[in-house]
């Protein structure tokens, strides 16, 4: 027998029961797996562990260890460096903080450093391990040192700590710079934990592997070689990850990966919102569409988060989701979670879903990582977040506690969203991404060897991070000769008046936030990092804050502050932006197949240039605005690769299909050039312009004169754009080779990018000379244009 109307059924499994009984529904799913159940495994607690740890164990109903867990610790309590890669809420804490506290109640003079890349997760973690230590019956100081750190904690945390937990940030320009004043932390330096390894890629990953190397430097000049415990969400290559990040042989390093953590069922649901517009191929509104099945899932008081992939889209699906839930849930049991808000009501929120007052919780990438947000079953992803690690990542925050879960993408209309609800197997049964570094980058060693040696002078032929002792030396007496260092009697000692880590951002951003006053009160609402400000904070801007909305009255955008004002309106905004890119100086030019490939400065500007007004629920158009704010611009070294028309047009595909062909050529282009400088493709821009729209230096000055640009997304560059000019011929033969191999028809994520659909062929292709064959397929045209440039004039 049905239930009555007027009962209401609770639990996760009643929820989907409903969906898949649901004929609506189950027409969307566009993949519906269930994963099975996976017993724990487990291992004794170590005999010889500190009899408070064993009995603080105990006292939380643990009698045995997972097995994973058991390896981490063994491992290093022998001294070996560890990486531990298991699924999110595998108990990866434990791995560290058990060795860590074993040591401390064995030598209370000991220490340990904490890394963690992200505030809000150390001060997280700082309670986990307080707790810990205090069951165990041991007086362990655990001090955050960050920026919010007061001066009082801060000589606390020089003076008396035993742990200290920081990011890579505070530890490049406030610790090792002034170690001295730390000698009683390097002196005894028994661990340094590195959480969250993942996150340490690219460009930003480059740099914290100096950071580590001048962190081992002085540990050693104060006599300690610490061991370190990695701990990663799963990615490709953890061992050899941490080995880069470390500056070890990957025989030096430890790798647990086999999860002895339980987990309960899960089900995995692709939905893709039904098509309202055939002809447009546009569907359904996907933050609507994560918000219908999200408010399902609090009707049946299931604990759910729901990631957007914007701060905007947060905080509507937030108002969208306490509207159609009024009646039925208090308005705090729905949260939003997201950068920009006070750390105090960031906390609060961390609190809540802890102790389960909150029900539901909204949130941007910010709650990735392993923020301990207590008993979740269900994830919904509004979106594709970008990498298929990633995806795993947010699924993984529901189902902690081995119970059923439910993990739910809601794909958007865009091209890669759709490609996946074609090609489900993608994200379900494709490779987990792998995460590269690049230490020897040229122009990050020179940035941090002055940073070594302010902070100690080199001998003659001491190596130095990826530097052997002869090229230590050379570089050494490059900067000597440039009066950066004055060399005597074979030491190099810094000689500037200069403080070098000031000078050298491990993420590429140093500026202020702006300050979001409320004019009516006075008080501040919030803070938002200055990159956003021209999108979010320019006038007439509604800033959407916890379900409310506040106009944006003023932008002091000199002093860093915006002054809004709370309003109803039926409205919200979204920014309209334009990002140009211009040669400014050609260094080097080369004959590149039959085009020019040139290495050279580029100005990259990013404007604002106005504002739509989008009604909310119904996602109308409801008018635009214009906005006069300062351009974004800057300076970065560029590789760029002149295309001659006449050339393009030869391949037999028209202009739009040859313009189509060059986006996917720079699309794979791109992807080959980061897997072979080991970086990051945040670290890398793209656009293409017409070189002759663009004044571009030797541009041929004919009316179409394409050219493909690949820029360091740093300013002033770190190398990235030069290597790629001396291995263009290389990469572009990469290019070809990947085209080839890719199994896909018309492109897709792995080669020229996924694609809106097949456009429909003009009825005056065929009289232009238009290959048909190829119209409509952005990979086929990228092979013909190819083909056609790598043979060159002739």
């Amino acid at each position: 027998m049905p239930s009555p109307p007027w009962k209401l059924e609770t639990g996760l499994a009643s929820v989907l029961d409903r969906w898949l009984a649901d004929r609506v529904v189950k027409s969307c799913l566009a993949a519906d797996r269930a994963l099975a159940p996976t017993e724990g495994r487990f291992a004794p607690i170590p005999e010889d562990l500190a009899p408070g740890l064993v009995a603080a164990l105990r006292s939380r109903n643990i009698r045995s260890i997972y097995s994973h867990q058991r390896e981490a610790v063994d491992a290093a309590r022998r001294g070996r460096h560890v990486v531990v890669s298991t699924p999110t809420a595998s108990g990866k804490s434990l791995c560290f903080h058990l060795p860590v506290l074993d040591a401390l109640a064995k030598d209370p003079e000991s220490t340990a450093l904490y890394l963690y890349p992200t505030k809000a997760l150390s001060r997280d973690q700082e309670a986990g391990i307080r707790e810990l230590a205090r069951d165990a019956g041991l007086s362990v100081p655990a001090v955050v040192y960050d920026g919010d750190t007061p001066g009082d904690a801060r000589r606390a945390a020089r003076e008396r700590t035993a742990v200290v937990m920081t990011n890579p940030d505070m530890l490049h320009a406030g610790i090792l710079p002034h170690h001295a004043s730390w000698s009683r932390m390097f002196a005894r330096l028994k661990y340094v934990v590195i959480d969250e390894l993942h996150t340490y890629r690219g460009v930003f990953g480059s740099h914290v592997a100096h950071v580590l190397a001048r962190l081992c430097r002085v540990a050693a000049f104060h006599g300690s070689r610490p061991t370190f415990i990695c701990a990663t969400a799963t990615i490709g290559n953890p061992r050899e990850h941490a080995a880069r990040l470390l500056g070890v042989s990957s025989e030096e390093v430890e790798l647990c990966d086999q999860s002895g953590a339980p987990r309960g069922g899960r089900h995995v649901l692709l939905y893709n919102p039904p098509v309202v517009n055939a002809e447009l191929g546009i569907r359904g509104s996907y933050l609507k569409a994560a918000v219908r099945l999200t408010a399902d899932l609090l009707r049946a008081r299931v604990p759910t988060i729901v990631f957007g992939p914007s701060r905007n889209s947060v905080e509507i699906m937030l108002k969208y989701l306490r509207d159609a839930l009024a009646a039925e849930l208090p308005e705090d049991a729905i949260m939003a979670y997201r950068g920009g808000y006070l750390p105090d009501t960031r906390r609060k929120i961390e609190r809540g879903l802890r102790e389960g007052e909150i029900l539901g919780v909204v949130a941007t990438n910010a709650l990735e990582l392993g923020i301990d947000v207590g008993d979740l079953d269900a994830v919904v992803c509004a979106s594709y977040p970008g990498t298929v690690a990633g995806t795993w990542q947010r699924f993984g925050r529901a189902g902690r506690r081995n119970k059923l879960s439910a993990a739910i993408l809601v794909t958007a209309s865009h091209s890669i969203d759709q490609y996946l609800a074609s090609n489900p197997e993608f994200l379900l049964d494709g490779a987990i991404e792998e995460a590269r570094i690049d230490p020897s980058n040229t122009e990050i060693v020179i940035q941090h060897l002055k940073c070594a040696a302010f902070e100690l002078p080199f001998v003659e032929r001491e190596p130095y991070a990826t530097l052997q002792a002869e090229e230590s030396g050379e570089a050494l007496r490059f900067l000597a000769h440039h009066g950066v260092l004055h060399e005597q009697s074979g030491r190099f000692h810094w000689a500037t008046d200069k403080y070098p880590a000031n000078h050298v951002s491990l993420r590429s951003v140093g500026w202020d936030n702006t300050v979001i006053i409320d004019r009516e009160n006075g008080k501040t609402l919030a803070e938002l990092d200055w990159r956003a400000t021209p999108t979010m904070l320019h006038e007439q801007a509604i800033y959407q804050h916890d379900g409310e909305q506040y106009q944006v009255e003023e932008l002091d955008y000199d002093n860093h502050k915006a002054y809004v004002k709370k309003v109803v309106p039926d409205y919200f905004t979204t920014a309209l932006t334009n990002r140009k890119v211009t040669p400014l100086d050609a260094s080097t030019e080369t004959k590149l197949y039959g085009g020019a490939g040139v290495l050279g400065e580029v100005s990259v500007v990013e404007k604002v240039v106005g504002f739509k007004k989008i009604k909310f629920f119904t996602h109308e158009n409801a008018g635009y605005g214009d906005v006069r704010l300062p351009d974004i611009q800057m300076h970065t070294t560029s590789f760029w690769w002149r295309v001659p028309a006449g050339v393009c047009l030869e391949a037999g595909v028209g202009r739009a299909g040859a313009l189509d062909g060059l986006r996917g050529i720079l699309r794979a282009l791109e992807t080959v050039a980061t897997i072979a400088l080991m970086c990051e493709p945040r670290d890398i821009g793209q656009a293409i312009e017409d070189g002759a729209l663009a004044g571009e230096v030797g541009g041929t000055g004919s009316e179409f004169d394409p050219t493909l640009f690949l820029f360091d997304n740093v300013p002033g560059g770190v190398g990235l754009a030069a290597r790629i000019h001396e291995q263009a011929p290389v990469l572009l033969v990469s290019v070809r080779a990947l085209l080839s191999r890719c199994a896909c028809e018309h492109g897709c994520p792995l080669c020229v990018g996924a694609v809106d659909g097949l456009p429909p062929i003009p009825a005056a292709a065929k009289a232009a000379g238009v290959d048909l064959a190829l119209a409509g397929s952005r990979k086929r045209s990228s092979m013909r244009v190819l083909e056609r440039l790598m043979r060159g004039d002739g």
